[in-house]
């Protein structure tokens, strides 16, 4: 079971990091293709204003979607000054508080998400240069904090570390990739 649950963990890092490049490339492609056209034919530049809404879009999926991930590897802002002193007994008990606390904050911000994307999809809003339902930019927020969620309970039950002690899963990651 344990086994199942990290090599899930592990596809799934890879398709977060996979969808994350193929989005910052977008983004990327987009604004080159933008400023290109604003300076080489700027009579055609409102034909291409949809390239700025599909660029935000785009970037709040990126942002939404590097959460987990960020936690994982220990990029989120922390405060180690006291858990620093602490002794380790209680320096473990604090961290999977810390860790259930995550959980409850990302349960709770997903369901806003989820909230959020009903209320747009019940409104039948569309954007405007797109014509495609806005309920999809509110998807985003809920993927990312489900997925911040996941990996605050993976570091909960210990298959991954992102204080930077080596666990069983950090190990075994960084010999497969």
């Amino acid at each position: 079971m344990i086994e199942t649950l990290r090599k899930t963990a592990i596809r799934l890092r890879y398709l977060e990091r996979g969808l994350i490049v193929a989005i910052t490339i977008a983004m990327i492609g987009l604004f080159g293709l933008n400023v290109l056209i604003r300076e080489i034919a700027p009579q055609y530049a409102s034909t291409f204003a949809w390239i700025e809404e599909a660029s935000r879009i785009l970037m709040v999926w990126g942002v939404f979607m590097t959460l987990g991930l960020a936690l994982e590897r220990g990029r989120h802002i922390t405060m180690t000054s006291l858990l620093v002193a602490l002794p380790p007994k209680i320096k473990r008990y604090i961290r999977k508080l810390i860790d259930l606390t995550g959980i409850v904050f990302s349960i709770y911000s997903a369901w806003l998400g989820y909230r959020m994307s009903i209320f747009v999809f019940a409104t039948g809003q569309v954007s405007p240069t797109l014509n495609m339902p806005m309920y999809i930019l509110y998807i985003g927020p809920m993927v990312g904090f489900v997925l911040l969620a996941l990996r605050y309970a993976l570091d909960l039950f210990d298959l991954t570390d992102r204080y930077g002690q080596q666990s069983a899963y950090s190990a075994r990651q960084t010999t497969a990739g």
